[in-house]
């Protein structure tokens, strides 16, 4: 009798506890800018050579949330060094991107990247003209999709549900990200 007991006492509070769980409604998790900003920057110094012509590098990025646009905008000290020349030129460049969450990376990505700005110092119209035509193609391969923000494991468990990132909501100080129940 104990033992059915036993059984019929676990069978029930395991089902209480699933009822609860499933009770459980959407949740927020904060994602302050600082921690976005030091994420970046682990990617930092970024060094390519592009189409053979150009060595480039984007270093120091600087982190900025729109919230209006629900947008990012980063920005990064530049030195960017044609093959044809033994000099390089120094400048800064800058970038927007709309933020998604893509479950597969479990991760805040940058999505529609495009170029912001591009200021070298002591070059002409012409060059940089063409010069920002290339960094929009370079923009697009480099930075559509790339993670901002990994979340960690417990951000997807909580209270024995799981859960899944759903929206973003930027702020000037963070990120609001909402995770529902898995169902």
């Amino acid at each position: 009798m104990t033992r059915l007991f036993f059984r019929f006492s676990t069978i029930l509070l395991a089902l209480f506890l699933t009822a609860c769980a499933g009770m459980l409604g959407p949740r927020d998790v904060d994602v302050p800018l600082s921690k976005l900003q030091a994420s970046l920057e682990k990617r930092f110094p970024f060094n390519s050579r592009y189409l053979e012509l150009f060595d480039i590098q984007l270093s120091s990025p600087r982190l900025s949330l729109q919230p209006n646009g629900n947008r990012v905008v980063t920005s990064f000290d530049a030195s960017i060094a044609p093959a044809w020349l033994k000099r390089s030129w120094q400048g800064n460049f800058a970038l927007s991107g709309v933020l998604a969450v893509d479950p597969a990376k479990n991760a805040v990505v940058l999505t529609d990247p495009r170029v912001e700005s591009l200021n070298i110092n002591g070059l002409d119209d012409k060059y940089a003209r063409q010069l920002t035509k290339v960094s929009s193609l370079l923009t697009e391969e480099v930075f559509r999709n790339m993670p901002l923000y990994t979340f960690q494991p417990e951000d997807f468990r909580y209270g024995g549900t799981s859960f899944f990132p759903t929206k973003i909501n930027t702020q000037s100080n963070g990120l609001v990200v909402t995770f529902e129940p898995v169902k």
